[in-house]
């Protein structure tokens, strides 16, 4: 596996080389760019998703040498980018340096948009793909395949937005059709996230917005336990919130996922004041520093950020994957919510009013 993946390496850097001589504009250099280093599809990323084929010994030489090849392709493209922009330079033409210079702010991306970035490249390190699905979605696919009946409170008027002169479509209320339309087309092992708009029939106060975003995963393999659930959470909660954030996981109720769990974290407010504990420090331990007056936990000293559980086996039958042979595990979070949190917000219809004082602490 290894040759085999030294041998493709090698073929990426002649063909970077050859390609990246030819460049001559900003324009190609930044089409080349995107065509080597695109965190979707880019050539780097698509070898970095057949870590996932390695076995494990081999996996550490196999990330070391894609790493190697990534490096070596950023740095030839800022040698070039600085090339041409001196050559470019010099062909200026003249401008009369007495006016007063242009004062307009760089522009960045917006805090939502900023935060999925993160959440996404910390899943896209963990081997996963990006799947992205319609907005408008089938009742089929939003509900029935998800093992959420006729009945269920969700399907109701109040919470979901029906699509007027269309039978059973809907302005989807997760991103979890995406795993259904995604397990129709792909045989296991899967391993997606995947992040989107949803909707749902919600008053806009500080917790709530009728238009959100989500980022929802799946993974389905033989052999899946809640253990890998568990770590994989564990390992991006610490990614995204910092390596002391303490998880705690509580049965809970989903209809699409069997054991269910929500997840909270250790709330950023308290543990600042009594001093983080460290990461496997018990519940009741973590529980003894927190102040009974903070605002955001309400004295609980936990914050609750997402849902997860074990792929319901009845949902893997309506994807016409075999339960007896295949298990797998799935979780959803708000980005909003996520942000709020990790930006210390405390309402979150802040992030959608373009205020300039907040966007610009985070700038």
């Amino acid at each position: 596996m290894i040759d085999g993946l030294k041998k493709e390496i090698e073929g990426v850097r002649r063909s970077f080389l050859n390609e990246i001589a030819q460049i001559q504009s900003p324009e190609k250099l930044a089409a080349l760019k995107e065509r080597f280093l695109s965190r979707k599809k880019g050539i780097v990323s698509q070898q970095l998703l057949k870590l996932r084929d390695c076995a494990a010994a081999e996996k550490p030489v196999a990330g070391q040498l894609i790493n190697q090849l990534k490096m070596f392709i950023e740095t030839e493209l800022a040698r070039i980018e600085e090339k041409i922009g001196a050559r470019r330079g010099t062909q200026e033409q003249w401008s009369d340096c007495s006016l007063p210079a242009s004062d307009l702010p760089i522009g960045r991306f917006h805090l939502i948009a900023e935060i999925q970035r993160q959440i996404e490249d910390i899943f896209l390190n963990l081997g996963y793909e990006i799947a992205s699905g319609p907005e408008v979605e089938l009742e089929e696919y939003n509900f029935t395949a998800l093992n959420i009946p006729e009945y269920h409170p969700a399907r109701d008027e109040q919470d979901t937005f029906f699509i007027e002169g269309f039978a059973n479509m809907v302005l989807r209320t997760q991103t979890s059709p995406m795993q259904i339309r995604y397990m129709l087309d792909h045989q296991p092992p899967l391993k997606i996230i995947s992040p989107g708009k949803v909707c749902r029939k919600d008053d806009p106060d500080a917790t709530h917005t009728p238009v959100f975003h989500q980022v929802e995963g799946l993974l389905v393999d033989q052999g899946i336990h809640f253990s890998h659930l568990k770590g994989t959470l564990e390992v991006f909660c610490r990614s995204f919130f910092g390596p002391d954030v303490n998880l705690r996981f509580r049965p809970g109720y989903f209809p699409f996922t069997e054991p269910s769990a929500e997840v909270d974290i250790s709330c950023f407010m308290c543990s600042p004041r009594q001093g983080i504990p460290p990461a496997g420090t018990s519940a009741a331990d973590a529980a003894s520093r927190v102040q009974s007056d903070c605002k955001v936990c309400k004295g609980s000293g936990w914050l609750e950020i997402l849902g997860s559980g074990m792929v319901h086996p009845q949902v893997l039958l309506n994807c016409h994957i075999d339960p007896e042979i295949y298990s797998g595990f799935a979780f959803g979070m708000g980005i909003e919510r996520v942000a709020m949190i990790k930006l210390g917000v405390p309402d979150l219809r802040m992030l959608y009013e373009n205020d300039l004082r907040l966007l610009g602490q985070f700038g």
